[in-house]
């Protein structure tokens, strides 16, 4: 493990540009990790542009974690004010307003906001980027194989905090949402497009017979015009229904909400990927509902999905009909170590480590690059 760093040394200055509220659990653990080390002073922003829930949610968490929060009156200002700061260190969870942040001096670093089935991990890059944290060897390998150069093989930072088994935390959070502790728990997890939620919601009540059920929707889902009927029809179905339990908005972590859970259903979501970490049972659902010009024109959303990323998972049930959904549960609750082998695998394919040291792996890489420019 890294040492900290000499506290005579002048601090350095770390910006976490948070594009959305739903992008702060990838940083947060490396904000921990900076901490430890000492030397580092912290600060966050997030674009004037996005929903004003959000703003506020998120200047009220880096309150919580005495984080400064750097905003301004318009998005222009907020821009301006950003660069003129001229950090040290800069860390991103996609392009964003990247240039017009980042001062000519500034060690920009990515640290992407997902894993999972959708070919804007590889497109949203820029040659302004000096460090990108990668989650895993074959990942590294292609973007490598694009002329993406500057990635480092990390793990993914958004899972450290799982190495820390709480118990307590989790007893909690069953208290919380009033679950019924004789019955298992299942985690269901869409992303918002191409989504399974249209075309799975009406089947989970029948699923809530059997066990409990967290929804924990897409921060799109409650946000953006488009997708926001999906966080109403799941509304309604769990007001209907008291053994489905929906994860409100501001609770933006999915973390937490793993640890309960006996078994996951999700869809592209970079859930599919994330929860092998704990090495329970997940159920992919193949059957998602489509736009017209997408089932007019397929070769549109072919493109914007890396099949050959999701023809190589086998260690999830797929589930190709929406009505055997309570069938296909049934039996990965019954035999929950099927597939363990293949989830092993998948950890060590699609996850690097689980260790809760992917971000102190950036962090050495960030000091060595500081030390390359003859900043630290």
């Amino acid at each position: 493990m890294a040492q900290s760093r000499n506290h005579r040394q002048p601090m350095i200055s770390v910006l976490f540009e948070s594009h959305q509220l739903y992008y702060l659990p990838h940083f947060l653990p490396i904000v921990a990790e900076l901490r430890r080390r000492k030397g580092y002073q912290l600060a966050a922003s997030i674009p004037k542009t996005i929903d004003s829930f959000e703003q506020k949610w998120f200047a009220r968490e880096l309150a919580d974690q005495k984080i400064e929060f750097i905003t301004g009156e318009s998005e222009a200002a907020r821009t301006r004010l950003l660069r003129g700061k001229g950090f040290d260190v800069i860390i991103v969870g996609n392009v964003g307003r990247l240039p017009d942040i980042a001062a000519d001096h500034s060690l920009v670093v990515m640290v992407y906001h997902g894993i999972g089935l959708k070919q804007t991990y590889y497109r949203d890059t820029s040659p302004r980027v000096d460090l990108r944290a990668v989650e895993c060897w074959p990942r590294l390998e292609e973007l490598e194989q694009q002329g993406v150069t500057n990635g480092v093989l990390t793990g993914f930072t958004k899972l450290d905090f799982l190495a820390q088994d709480d118990q307590q935390a989790r007893n909690r959070l069953v208290d919380k949402l009033g679950l019924d502790t004789r019955d298992r728990v299942v985690l269901y997890a869409p992303t918002f497009y191409p989504t399974s939620l249209d075309r799975l919601l009406p089947f989970l009540p029948r699923l809530a017979e059997q066990v409990n059920i967290i929804v924990k929707l897409h921060n799109f889902s409650w946000f953006q015009k488009r997708y926001r009927y999906q966080s109403q029809l799941a509304a309604e179905t769990a007001r209907q229904h008291p053994r489905i339990h929906l994860v409100p908005p501001e609770d933006y972590d999915i973390l937490p909400y793993y640890c309960p859970a006996d078994a996951l259903i999700s869809d592209l979501s970079s859930t599919l990927f994330e929860f092998l970490a704990l090495d329970r049972p997940i159920i992919k659902a193949d059957t998602v509902a489509l736009r017209l010009k997408h089932r007019l024109f397929p070769w549109r959303i072919r493109k914007r999905i890396d099949h050959q990323r999701e023809a190589g998972i086998d260690f999830a049930y797929h589930l190709d009909r929406p009505d055997q959904l309570s069938r296909t549960m049934d039996r990965a609750l019954r035999h929950p170590d099927e597939m363990a082998l293949e989830r092993k695998a998948g950890v060590e394919r699609y996850l690097y480590r689980i260790d809760g040291q992917a971000s102190s792996r950036l962090i050495d890489a960030v000091e060595a690059a500081l030390k390359r420019k003859g900043r630290l």
